[in-house]
């Protein structure tokens, strides 16, 4: 069995409706070839017969497909996946600055919702581009998600508050390395979720840990105190197949039990993983749902 398949199914069962709101997928590089300059290779298994598998021993129904770097423009993996996935799908794409009014028209109607800016090194899209492409796909209905070192984030958090419409932070901040509360970045995180525009995804916590499984205890602070400060502006996901981690992912059933311990209650995991994903990306609201959080 491969290691990027859950062997399990998690203790908390998600709700109906429930969203992983961050994952990928790749594919032959005979039908989906690398991009020349991108300095990441390809997941090896990390393909959508795989994926609808993790879906469902995990027990989610919808997804977002984010772009992976690999592919730097060329978003046919991702929208492919999309296709498969159907309805319950939406999609983050990279897109060039000069990308035309057609094309993103093109795309919207497929289900792109979102505009991806990863800062760590690789990704396809650089600072200069931000101002031009929010302003571009904003009026479109997108928003941007932003991959950066978050000690860095009470430099840009200015900059990032003012983009137009709404921004998606990735990972908890995606602290490089792990940091207190206190830390200028996450002070700065919490206060553009104040913005009432802003959402973080509370994923990823084994990325950067260095107390490692099975709690990833400080990295998992950052996460459980973004959902208690703000939970309507929190997301779920699993970041599967995991590409920081190719040879050793985590247990993405641990994981998503570890995200209904930080949210401390069925009630707001249930909102995090349905209510705020179908706000975000347009999902219909699941029929039959059970009573919300004011």
């Amino acid at each position: 069995m491969s290691a990027l398949l859950p062997s399990r199914a998690p203790v908390f069962t998600p709700p109906p409706g429930a969203c992983d709101c961050h994952m990928h997928i790749y594919g032959p590089a005979e039908t989906y070839p690398p991009a020349p300059s991108s300095p990441f290779p390809p997941v090896a298994g990390g393909d959508i017969a795989a994926y609808l598998k993790v879906r469902e021993t995990l027990g989610f129904t919808r997804a977002v497909v984010v772009q992976p770097s690999v592919y730097g423009f060329d978003n046919r993996a991702t929208l492919d996946a999309m296709a498969v996935l159907g309805t319950e799908a939406r999609g983050v794409a990279v897109v060039p600055p000069d990308v035309s009014d057609d094309e993103l028209e093109r795309l919207t109607g497929l289900g792109i919702r979102g505009i991806r800016f990863f800062m760590i090194g690789g990704g396809a899209l650089g600072w200069d581009d931000l101002e031009t492409l929010a302003a571009k796909t904003a009026a479109f209905g997108w928003h941007v998600q932003m991959q950066m070192d978050g000690r860095l984030l009470h430099e840009e958090a200015e900059r990032l508050a003012r983009l137009p419409g709404r921004l998606v932070i990735d990972h908890n901040g995606k602290f490089l390395q792990p940091v207190g509360l206190d830390h200028p970045g996450f002070v700065a995180l919490r206060r553009l979720l104040d913005n009432g525009r802003t959402f973080v995804k509370t994923s990823g916590v084994y990325e950067t840990s260095r107390l490692g499984a099975p709690g990833y205890a400080d990295v998992a602070a950052l996460a459980r105190a973004l959902i208690a400060h703000a939970p309507e502006r929190c997301l779920f996901a699993t970041n599967w197949p995991h590409p920081s981690k190719p040879g050793n992912p985590p247990d993405d059933a641990a994981l998503v039990d570890l995200f209904r311990d930080w949210c401390g209650s069925d009630a707001i995991a249930t909102k995090i993983m349905t209510d705020n994903a179908a706000e975000l990306y347009g999902f219909d609201r699941p029929s039959g749902e059970q009573e919300r959080l004011p």
